[in-house]
């Protein structure tokens, strides 16, 4: 018999957190709206179990968190940046104490192992770290002025409200990815999570508030509308919303960068990737095979990092397939609360049917099933939601193989010649996420991270496509948006740039020489 959510210990998680059976989907931080909205049920794919249900925010409940994050904003801008990031380091402190409750929450009600909602987690803690730190080094630059007397310089303000629109996949962190960067900017945000995984947005606006309320933090600096496309539509036709931040397809995105460019905005976007590990004749198979493989299953093949592809040259081509068949045949799928297996479900049954889909299309045109997959079933499976990672031998010029296909199906090519060749094979999609390569060569390497290398946001060497570290940008090109979040100078985007001339003398001397007497 399947486990029981009392048997998990979600139950008691849930009580941690405050949340009930039924919730409402609308907070300024301090203080939930009575909504009335449409009933959405949080359905965990570990068990097809119900975790709560939420009523939808409505038009007006919108409207008054945007109003309250406007009254908020006028507040906190004016708390000192050190000031913002003392709360921000304690949210970090805060997180650390609940990062096993939420993580087994994240785990529950997305589908990834216990280990990987952890994890998710500490990039929250992380990033904050990362925040406290930027809160003293929101550096603007100083330069010397043509006009004798002067002085110019740039400095940084706050933008206002950053909408943010979150996807199912890593519920948590990139939420406050966001916020953290935002937060100490001096900016308020209002979040809308997925309508896939509204519980551990509740849970983390449930920790957000007990650290705000210790510190007197002005309500609405953390804005919460739980509900469907309709917020997403609403908040990038704002003209109070500056900043958009959406990550999610690439469709999606285009909408949200129509709306908000129309408006002369700014978009901050994270969508889809196709992502391909390029293992070449030096490549040492120790390192290849972990990478290729927790790349293709990890999270279920649900992140936008996830390996899609590998890219292997011809001399060594049956040699890695015959050992990435054999590691397939060692997978273990199944409850991802239980650290011995290493793939949990998808998401929801669309998700399942995307997948079957693809796979169908993949034999189509003609690719060659090496681990075949399908959906599990029997006694562990009642969701409907565990399926086996597949591996097909495809083109690179597939139509199924240039769309980014949300499970764990991996695609397996072969290229011949120099490094040059398999470059131009992995550039030759629409995406530009992320991408590796596996070599023991200097010469490929280089070749790889040059300027007629990757064209992805992210190019790694002997290691593989997904994950990604705090302290650098995270982002890609082409339909993967252009946007950077997390570390560098990620944080530039949330505030507004401002240049500065002084004069401090008796004359008023015009630029570049002109007179203009009177």
């Amino acid at each position: 018999m399947a486990e029981t959510m009392t048997d998990l210990g979600i139950a008691e998680v849930l009580k941690q957190f405050g949340i009930e059976e039924n919730n409402n989907g609308a907070s300024t931080g301090g203080h939930w709206f009575n909504t009335r909205g449409e009933v959405i049920a949080s359905v965990s794919p570990v068990d097809g179990a119900t975790i709560a249900t939420v009523n939808a925010a409505t038009e007006a409940d919108y409207e008054a968190v945007v109003l309250k994050a406007q009254e908020g904003f006028k507040a906190w801008r004016q708390w000192t940046a050190p000031a913002r990031g003392e709360v921000v380091r304690q949210l970090a402190t805060k997180l650390r104490e609940y990062k096993e409750p939420l993580g087994k929450l994240v785990s529950y009600e997305m589908g990834k192992s216990y280990q990987e909602g952890l994890g998710e987690v500490q990039e929250m803690i992380d990033i904050c770290d990362f925040a406290v730190g930027l809160s003293r080094q929101l550096h603007g630059l100083t330069m010397h002025s043509e006009r004798p007397g002067h002085r110019m310089y740039e400095q940084y303000h706050p933008r206002g409200i950053v909408g943010i629109i979150s996807a199912f996949n890593f519920p948590v962190a990139v939420w406050n990815w966001n916020t953290a960067l935002a937060w100490v900017c001096g900016d308020v945000c209002v979040w809308k999570p997925s309508e896939k995984s509204p519980i551990t947005a509740i849970a983390c606006q449930e920790i957000t508030r007990q650290v705000f309320e210790a510190n007197n933090v002005p309500e609405g600096v953390s804005g919460l509308v739980i509900g469907g496309a309709e917020l997403g539509i609403a908040m990038s036709n704002d003209t109070r919303i500056p900043l958009v931040s959406a990550t999610g397809s690439t469709r999606m995105g285009k909408a949200v960068s129509a709306a908000v460019g129309a408006r002369l905005g700014t978009s901050l976007l994270e969508l889809g990737g196709n992502n391909a590990i390029i293992i070449t004749p030096s490549a040492d198979l120790k390192i290849v095979l972990p990478g290729a493989v927790f790349g293709a299953v990890g999270t279920g093949g649900q992140r936008c990092t996830s390996t899609r592809r590998l890219i292997i040259h011809e001399d060594v081509y049956d040699t890695f397939v015959s050992a990435i068949v054999n590691a397939y045949g060692q997978l273990k799928v199944g409850n991802p609360l239980d650290e011995s297996n290493h793939v949990g479900p998808l998401i929801d049954q669309d998700a399942v049917n995307a997948y079957l889909k693809a796979l169908e299309d993949a034999k189509a045109e003609g690719g060659n099933i090496l681990v075949e997959g399908g959906v599990l079933e029997g006694e562990g499976y009642e969701s409907g939601c565990y399926v086996k990672p597949a591996i097909v031998e495809a083109d690179n010029s597939f139509a199924i193989v240039q769309h980014e296909t949300f499970a764990p199906i991996l695609y397996i090519m072969k290229y011949s010649g120099d490094v040059t060749n398999a470059i131009e094979m992995q550039n030759d999609v629409p995406q530009g996420l992320s991408s590796a390569i596996m070599t023991n060569s200097l010469k490929e390497s280089e070749a790889f991270l040059s300027a007629q290398g990757s064209d992805c946001g992210i190019a790694n060497v002997n290691i593989g496509t997904s994950g990604a570290e705090i302290g650098g940008a995270f982002g890609g090109e082409k339909e993967t948006g252009g946007g950077r979040e997390s570390g560098s100078d990620a944080w530039k985007i949330y505030m507004r740039r401002q240049t500065n001339t002084i004069n401090y003398t008796d004359e008023l001397p015009l630029a570049q020489g002109i007179k203009f007497d009177l």
